[in-house]
């Protein structure tokens, strides 16, 4: 496994970080667990959730399944760069909502991060992201509160998570008017499909040295080989994931038949190009079975040369950044 700094940070993570959404409502704990020791096993040691994932079953479950995988010890929490994340609402009882269980006030801030901790059973958060931009909460507002989670030693780094181009401008100059290192990464789907972040996203992580943090690294499986899978009757779409294949069946056909010409499966011909992208840090992974995980892992090991990427290129039209892109 390969590493590298969380953005400008000095914080070292695997060049895969490991999601876990999956984690109760599609993959039992037993099987969560397993995954978890297989990625540290491989080398994986950067860990995504949220406190919303698995709420579909019970509030907290996904970060409670890591708590006890945390709590069986071999230094599994010590290994492990955790990252979480709020703003989603919360209430404690869901028939019954009350204000302030959700977004980036202060008071949510607090609440949301103090039961992510006893969730996960541990004392300290490394990442703690915001999973959405609040405009309602004033900046002054939120860097607050979040120093005072560093100064208390219950988070280490602060990152982002679907923000624009301009908030984390934002983000970062009000932060820096504070004496706060503010930002060190930005959560974003990225991937051959969807490479709208090019335009400002991109350039912004780049410039103010956030790491970039690809969810939906293939697109909902459109970039694992889905073509293949359908004629061989492993797999069937429907709804909009059929929609998107057939609008893009003739570059996704492209796509797998370069993949085989490569000697590569699809999905770790997608893997691998984020990995050569400016600012990309590491794209996140979400196995539902623990065999599912070799096929990520030699993503890392590809090396792309320069016809193949201009070609992925041609296939899947990409941004320059803004304003070049739709100016001179």
């Amino acid at each position: 496994m390969e590493y590298t700094h969380l953005g400008r940070s000095g914080l070292s993570v695997s060049r895969l970080c490991l999601g876990t959404m999956n984690f109760g409502p599609s993959t039992d704990e037993p099987t969560s667990h397993a995954i978890m020791d297989a990625a540290h096993d491989a080398g994986i040691n950067f860990f995504d959730t949220a406190n919303v994932y698995g709420r579909a079953v019970s509030v907290g479950l996904t970060e409670e399944i890591i708590g006890r995988w945390f709590a069986q010890g071999g230094g599994r929490r010590e290994r492990t760069v955790i990252a979480t994340k709020l703003y989603g609402d919360l209430p404690d009882d869901p028939d019954r909502p009350w204000p302030n269980s959700g977004k980036l006030s202060a008071l949510n801030i607090r609440r949301a991060l103090d039961k992510s901790l006893q969730r996960l059973q541990t004392d300290y958060i490394d990442l703690y992201q915001m999973h959405h931009v609040d405009r309602d909460t004033p900046w002054e507002e939120i860097w607050q509160a979040m120093e005072v989670a560093v100064q208390q030693g219950k988070v280490l780094y602060v990152g982002s998570s679907n923000f624009a181009g301009w908030h984390i401008a934002q983000a970062q100059e009000e932060a820096a008017a504070r004496g706060f290192m503010g930002l060190v990464s930005e959560q974003s789907i990225y991937n051959l499909l969807k490479r709208e972040v090019e335009l400002e996203v991109l350039p912004a992580a780049e410039h103010y040295g956030l790491g970039v943090i690809p969810w939906s690294p293939l697109q909902g499986g459109l970039l694992g080989g889905v073509v293949k899978k359908e004629n061989q009757g492993k797999r069937r779409l429907e709804g909009r994931a059929k929609e998107s294949l057939e609008q893009h069946r003739t570059e996704i056909e492209a796509y797998e038949q370069l993949a085989e010409d490569l000697g590569l499966e699809p999905a770790e011909l997608g893997l691998a190009w984020l990995l050569h992208q400016p600012a990309v840090t590491a794209p996140i992974i979400g196995p539902r079975l623990p065999e599912q995980l070799d096929g990520a892992l030699k993503a890392v090991d590809v090396t792309l040369d320069a016809a193949t990427l201009e070609r992925l290129d041609e296939l899947f039209p990409g941004h320059k950044p803004a304003p070049e892109d739709y100016a001179w």
